[in-house]
């Protein structure tokens, strides 16, 4: 029994040091894009969640009060056009610059991403957009390359097809 027990022991304590190993270094997808529109026509773009069926190809569905704190509900649709719901957690909502939220599955050691999306002012009224998740949990060293080849080149879509439409909105001023 005290082997057992010793064995038990040593087999939580790796698992233990494995899942802080995974919290501490996230794996992150990064992409990014500069529009040739203002950050406020960006924004309007990000925020206006009631067109998405009709343009977005990635997150064709997202509903729920933008303010900090708050839950949304997100339909994602990955290449393989298989579509997965949650219901993330607002962190920020700052108007023309960042919309941020983490979504975890439960008890949230497991797999959690922290999704954002940030505009920086260019000149020339332009904007850098920034749409990052920075991924946590225990099953992230096994879902890298499924979250590579399915949900990052969503990301990349979903920048040209914000690009696209806000470059093709009327100009302020």
């Amino acid at each position: 029994m005290k082997k057992f027990l010793v064995a038990l022991g040593s087999v939580l304590v790796l698992l233990a040091g494995y899942t802080v190993y995974t919290v501490v270094r996230p794996f992150t997808l990064h992409t990014e894009l500069d529009i040739d529109a203002s950050p406020e026509q960006v924004w309007k773009v990000l925020t206006d969640r009631q067109t998405y069926p009709e343009w977005n190809p990635f997150i064709v569905s997202s509903t729920g009060d933008l303010k900090v704190g708050n839950k949304i509900t997100n339909v994602l649709r990955d290449t393989k056009g298989s579509e997965t719901k949650f219901t993330p957690t607002l962190l920020a909502v700052v108007p023309d610059q960042e919309l941020r939220w983490v979504g975890k599955v439960p008890p949230g050691a497991l797999f959690t991403g922290e999704h954002s999306f940030r505009l920086t002012a260019l000149p020339g009224g332009r904007t850098h957009l920034v749409q990052e998740e920075k991924f946590t949990g225990a099953a992230i060293p096994f879902t890298q390359s499924m979250l590579k080849n399915t949900i990052k080149p969503q990301f990349d879509a979903m920048n040209r097809a914000i690009a696209a439409r806000a470059e093709g909105a009327p100009r302020n001023g």
